[in-house]
């Protein structure tokens, strides 16, 4: 009735219904896209934290689309380098072993920041900042700002083992690098994805070029979706 066309191969425009990990099924299936597609959500799902509009509100949504009248905010990956191989995601990336205890060494811009005896890490984007990250208490980090944030899962602490043991937030200019000799049942999880990582091995962590581009039809804060959701 509005002129729009359905097209799923090729859209301008992805609606997604559901909750969180429903938009994040949905970015990554049009990875190799972002720059040709805009993302606006529905919430009908637990959390909906990408979402403006509740599922009671979908007429609201449809008239707000035809009217055009949109911000766009955009959202860098981050990508992820194991072994020479990429990965990209828009919340985390994590490495864990839920079996046995690692030890990773984890540099900032090749300058060695800890050994970390640990069952893993997480590193994390803005975006990421109220996901897994804030289930392991890390910080959450005001929307608009380009970070990373290295967060120690179940890390040990006595006199022989000692690292930071706090949340790092960084500046998006950074590279972070785990180093570490990965036992059997070590998992790399970024998003609602995962790869199983053994031996010697190398993961780079850095903000990418490549952005989510989500639509925005009318004004939320910040802060109103923290009230809301938590």
């Amino acid at each position: 009735k509005n002129g729009y066309l359905y097209n799923e191969e090729d859209p301008e425009l992805v609606c997604v219904i559901g909750g969180d990990g429903t938009f994040l099924s949905a970015v990554h299936l049009f990875l190799n896209k972002l720059d040709k597609v805009m993302f606006a959500a529905i919430n009908t799902g637990n959390l909906g934290f990408f979402s403006d509009y509740t599922k009671d509100e979908a007429e609201q949504f449809v008239r707000d689309i035809v009217e055009d009248n949109k911000n766009i905010e955009r959202k860098k990956l981050l990508e992820i380098d194991i072994n020479g191989n990429k990965y990209y995601a828009i919340n985390e990336m994590r490495v864990e072993n839920p079996v046995k205890t690692q030890e990773i060494d984890v540099y900032i811009n090749e300058e060695k920041l800890e050994t970390c005896h640990c069952t893993g890490i997480s590193v994390c984007t803005q975006t990421g900042s109220t996901a897994y990250n804030r289930s392991l208490k890390g910080a959450v980090v005001e929307s608009g700002l380009e970070i990373m944030e290295i967060t120690e899962i179940t890390s040990v602490h006595h006199t022989y083992f000692r690292s930071l043991g706090v949340p790092l937030v960084l500046s998006g200019n950074n590279k972070i690098k785990l180093e570490s000799v990965f036992e059997k049942n070590a998992v790399v999880c970024y998003d609602r994805e995962y790869l199983p990582v053994l031996g010697n091995s190398t993961i780079t962590c850095t903000l990418s070029d490549k952005e989510v581009n989500i639509a925005h039809y009318r004004p939320i804060s910040y802060i109103s979706r923290l009230y809301h959701l938590f």
